[in-house]
């Protein structure tokens, strides 16, 4: 489905099952002037907007913020338990160490930033799995001011039969989609400062992020509905780049996981296909789409499943045995078509297929291995000092 339509048919379906709760609450409203299910509702969608944006930081301070409210020691005892000072105690302190990271980022050596930013990536992936289950306790709430009151209710005629029930029932998919949708987008991020090699473009980056979430706090505390309505926004945004921050997480974590574990030390390859990711967009399928490329007769396809779970397509490339080579980069090889002695990159292998490259030509049938990129200036400068190897 295209994004837009996604978005569409998201906010239509939002719409339809909140139009219901609305005039109830306005029904309700009546009876119990000040209180009514909008506010919880717009708060919940501002808190699941921050804990998505910064999983770790939105739990700390979400549970420390309900915790000081909690009017009496019983109040706390039922808080759920981010609300807990043994869990958002900790978070937060956590949150504060990478602050002071990221704040002496711009003098700390690359090298040594680096392995803390990948530490950060995998902290961001298991506060996030973490966050799911602060997500459920806040969408139950929203409609708990639906509850019937027997007494007052009856005086004006309404029957007290209870739906809240059903209705936060049916708000927790919508809250948990909305939440995954949010942060992958947020966690693109992560992966852009992971694979960046400037101080000074982390730092925006984060600071970028930071301001967002901000933006959602601040706009909460000035109105509800306001708020709430700013939340969305961000959510729609995160709707049209979901696709697109969603195959930056697949590369990014994957590459990641390749170099920092050496697998190319213990990979071998396959002996019919290859794992690539699309170097560029090819006939509407956009880049950094993961699949398997595989010799067919005539040439080669790229298999893929779209958001990897979808049904099974087929890309036809425009390659053939006269201009398909196997490129040697310094990080990881490409798959590339040479045509009037210019070189187009139209796969990437993962650093895991480095050093792998005849092996991966035999299996692909592909005839030409050469070096790109770095590597080729490497080599040479390797041959011009009479260093390369005989």
């Amino acid at each position: 489905m295209k994004p837009r339509r996604f978005l569409t048919s998201f906010l239509l379906a939002l719409c339809l099952l909140l139009a219901p709760s609305l005039s109830a609450a306005t029904a309700e409203k009546s009876v119990a002037p000040g209180s009514g299910m909008v506010n919880e509702l717009s708060s919940a969608i501002s808190q699941i907007t921050g804990i998505a944006i910064s999983p770790l930081l939105g739990m700390g301070a979400v549970g420390a913020y309900q915790w000081f409210n909690a009017k009496s020691d019983s109040a706390k005892a039922k808080l759920p338990w981010f609300a807990q000072p043994w869990f958002w105690g900790p978070a937060l302190l956590l949150v504060g160490l990478c602050f002071a990271k990221d704040s002496l980022g711009t003098v700390v050596p690359t090298a040594l930033k680096k392995p803390l930013d990948v530490a950060e990536v995998f902290e961001n992936k298991l506060s996030g799995l973490v966050a799911t289950g602060a997500i459920v306790p806040l969408a139950m709430t929203v409609f708990k001011a639906l509850e019937p009151s027997s007494a007052s209710l009856s005086d004006h005629g309404f029957a007290a039969i209870d739906f809240s029930p059903v209705l936060n029932i049916l708000m927790v998919p919508v809250a948990l989609c909305v939440y995954a949708c949010v942060w992958v987008v947020s966690h693109s991020i992560n992966i852009l400062i992971l694979i960046s090699p400037f101080a000074t473009v982390d730092a925006a980056l984060k600071s970028f992020r930071t301001a967002i979430l901000a933006s959602v706090v601040g706009s909460h505390w000035l109105s509800d509905f306001f708020g709430a309505m700013w939340a969305m926004v961000i959510v729609g945004v995160c709707l049209l780049l979901a696709g697109w921050a969603f195959r930056l997480l697949i590369f990014g974590n994957l590459f990641a996981w390749d170099i920092l574990t050496f697998r190319r030390t213990r990979f071998t390859p396959e002996t019919d296909s290859a794992t690539a990711f699309l170097a560029r967009k090819i006939e509407g399928v956009p880049a950094r789409t993961f699949g398997k490329l595989r010799p067919e007769a005539g040439g080669w396809v790229f298999e893929y499943r779209p958001w990897l779970f979808l049904a099974r397509r087929t890309l036809k490339l425009d390659l053939n045995h006269g201009n398909a080579a196997i490129g040697k980069g310094l990080l990881h090889p490409e798959v590339l078509r040479t045509d009037s002695g210019d070189s187009v990159d139209l796969l990437d292998l993962p650093p895991r297929y480095r050093g792998h490259e005849q092996a991966v030509a035999a299996a692909l049938g592909i005839a030409s291995v050469e070096d790109v990129g770095l590597m080729a200036a490497w080599n040479w400068l390797r041959g011009l000092l009479g260093l390369r190897p005989a």
